[in-house]
């Protein structure tokens, strides 16, 4: 196994350890951490329970942003949210797109899936969709989301310019994503970076804000934005777990930084060739059976 199938298979072993034991569990999560003393810091995630659409079921606590509210999400949509989890993104994403539009989530857990599938059957919701796979070769047709929205899950991917490229193939000419995700200025200690524990916790994961930027802007978005900028504090008693009371004091007064950002870009194309692509879709839905000759 290389290095970048064994990242996965850790994440995803933490991940299905959270589907299985709830939001509680997020304290060895993205958005929280525990001290040596069990105390629990939610120390990335938003607060979404008073968003239209949101679903408490579906709240495993997992985010460090809220993308769906900067997504420009229209009715009729076609959005697309990786890493969906128990289906917490999709749902609000559903409000905003209504019941003319369509959600798909995609999750590389299979018991996340499964959990997002129960929530979306309870909800009676017929135009979201869970599919299981990885959001760097995404089950996905070329050209079919007009939105895609993700929380706090590029981090957690080892070739994050593979997913951007993704996206890109996903999203229909003129669509346009927001991605809310966890990003550094200046560097990390060693012993937070290479911790496992750390990776599957979004922060060793994280790459420069800079570069995060440039690897969009290489694949062919434009109009490419920070629209939201919050930064992450890890308490001390965390940092303990990793470091020396010295490095630590050094690491707080260093200049690095860890924020929350979310960044909006949008795939070049023309409303045009955007219509184009919709009334194809229509037309392929309305076809007949081709042997009746009416196609």
């Amino acid at each position: 196994m290389n290095k970048e199938q064994e990242l996965k298979e850790i994440v995803k072993e933490r991940y299905a350890k959270i589907a299985e034991q709830g939001k509680a569990e997020n304290a060895s999560s993205c958005c929280g951490a525990t001290t040596p003393s069990n105390k629990v810091y939610n120390i990335m995630m938003d607060d979404y329970s008073g968003t239209e659409g949101y679903n408490e079921d579906a709240d495993l606590g997992l985010g460090c942003g809220l993308p769906t509210q900067f997504a420009k999400i229209e009715k009729g949509d076609t959005v697309i949210d990786l890493g969906s989890g128990a289906g917490n993104d999709c749902f609000v994403a559903r409000h905003e797109t209504g019941v003319e539009g369509k959600v798909i989530g995609i999750d590389f857990t299979p018991i996340m899936i499964e959990k997002a599938r129960i929530n979306a059957e309870k909800l009676g919701y017929n135009n979201v969709e869970f599919r299981e796979g990885d959001i760097d070769a995404m089950p996905i047709s070329n050209d079919v989301a007009d939105v895609v929205v993700s929380n706090c899950v590029l981090n957690l991917v080892p070739n994050k310019q593979k997913v951007i490229s993704e996206i890109f193939r996903v999203l229909k000419p003129g669509g346009h994503f927001s991605i809310s995700d966890i990003v550094l200025e200046g560097n990390l200690p060693t012993s937070l970076k290479e911790d496992a524990e750390m990776y599957a916790g979004c922060v060793a994961g994280a790459i420069q804000k800079t570069e995060y930027l440039k690897l969009i802007e290489e694949v062919g978005f434009k109009s490419v934005k920070i629209q939201k900028e919050k930064p992450i504090t890890i308490p001390s008693d965390i940092l303990e777990k990793y470091l020396t009371e010295k490095e630590s004091k050094a690491f707080n007064n260093g200049g690095t930084g860890i924020f929350s950002i979310t960044v909006y870009a949008e795939k070049p194309g023309t409303k045009e060739e955007k219509q184009n692509l919709d009334l194809s879709e229509i037309k392929s839905e309305s076809c007949c059976e081709p042997k009746s000759g009416c196609c």
